[in-house]
């Protein structure tokens, strides 16, 4: 867990870099064209790195009841029993779309999910706790998009959110880009 956190906070730190460098701009430390070049390099590599942290890569690991793979900052292992939230983050790249679902578990430990098979052991994961909220078993909070890509609900809420996805990242980064060049040209 203290991997993933410093893995984050790098990713933060990164995106961070431009307003540090228009500080020391200001002080004539550096050339005041230095906080543009940072921010192009940070919009690059925290679209790459915050992504990957937590996403599963081989060898994985598949019980009846955990998902365990290892991840940028190691091996990470989610209790199916014991979920809490599942999200669909939606990713676009060289004209593809890439989908990766994140699990969080009740110990806090957040995976990010993009083999078929585990998409299965999810998905027979979260019929289970459907099943067992009558009960009064509390049953993990899945988005829409999820439940859709899932195929645990109909495909209208994967439309909306690739939109989204795809307008969302757009418009944040052309405002980060925004900001900074207008810093950097001060």
């Amino acid at each position: 867990m203290t991997r993933a956190r410093m893995g984050s906070g790098l990713a933060v730190t990164v995106l961070l870099l431009p307003f540090g460098g228009y500080g020391l701009a200001r002080a004539g430390v550096v050339p005041e064209g230095a906080p543009i070049a940072l921010g192009l390099l940070s919009v690059i590599a925290s679209s790459v790195l915050l992504p990957a942290l937590c996403e599963e890569r081989a060898p994985f690991r598949h019980s009846l009841s955990h998902l365990a793979a290892h991840t940028l900052t190691g091996e990470r292992s989610v209790d199916l029993n014991r979920i809490t939230t599942v999200r669909l983050l939606t990713t676009f790249s060289y004209g593809s779309t890439y989908r990766t679902l994140l699990v969080r578990d009740a110990h806090g430990v957040r995976l990010g999910v993009t083999t078929e098979r585990s998409r299965r052991k999810l998905r027979r994961a979260i019929e289970k706790a459907d099943a067992n909220a009558a009960r009064g078993v509390p049953r993990p909070r899945v988005s829409r998009a999820a439940r859709a890509h899932l195929g645990l609900a109909p495909g209208r809420g994967l439309v909306v959110h690739t939109v989204l996805a795809f307008l969302l990242p757009a418009v944040s980064v052309s405002l980060y880009l925004v900001t900074v060049l207008r810093l950097g040209g001060q």
